[in-house]
């Protein structure tokens, strides 16, 4: 049985890691809250629900919770106000930092975005650096953005395709 109350743990469909580790976080909704953890410092339920990508907020509470059960996002109750929860990443969860770094450089190398193509390739350039910052940040609870709050109002403007 899965952690997650009134939801059975599902069978993967294959032995493949790839399929087991989508079916695991691999929705768009998911891998974007993972990244509003990771990247954006994000904590709060209504942080999620105002970033801009438009996800509704029943699919929000689903996806925390489900992230939850899989053990990727832990939930706690804010010491100050317990009306109040906090989402921070578990130990599984920040290992995906690898991913979501090649995600960001390569969205940004073959498709026009919003994203800083600069800050981008620095990071490209920098990765173990990345990497080690993300880590750091993570064992401190430090809930600073990683990088500036990028939109849909700069794409179209800033890529950094390699192709010809």
């Amino acid at each position: 049985m899965s952690d997650v109350p009134g939801r059975p743990k599902s069978k993967p469909r294959s032995g493949c890691p790839v399929s087991i580790s989508l079916e695991r976080f691999g929705d768009r909704w998911s891998l974007l809250i993972i990244r509003d953890l990771m990247v954006r410092g994000f904590r709060t339920f209504k942080e999620f629900e105002e970033s801009g990508e438009g996800i509704a907020t029943n699919i929000l509470a689903d996806r925390l919770q489900k992230l939850e059960g899989e053990g990727i996002i832990t939930a706690e109750v804010e010491e100050t106000d317990g009306r109040r929860v906090n989402y921070r990443l578990t130990e599984k969860g920040i290992d995906l930092a690898p991913v979501l770094l090649e995600l960001l450089i390569w969205g940004t190398r073959h498709e026009e975005t919003g994203a800083p193509c600069a800050v981008i390739e620095k990071m490209a350039r920098n990765r173990d650096q990345v990497l080690a910052e993300v880590r750091r940040r993570w064992r401190e609870r430090d809930s600073t953005p990683l990088i500036p709050t990028f939109g849909n109002g700069g794409a179209g403007r800033n890529s950094i395709r390699r192709r010809p």
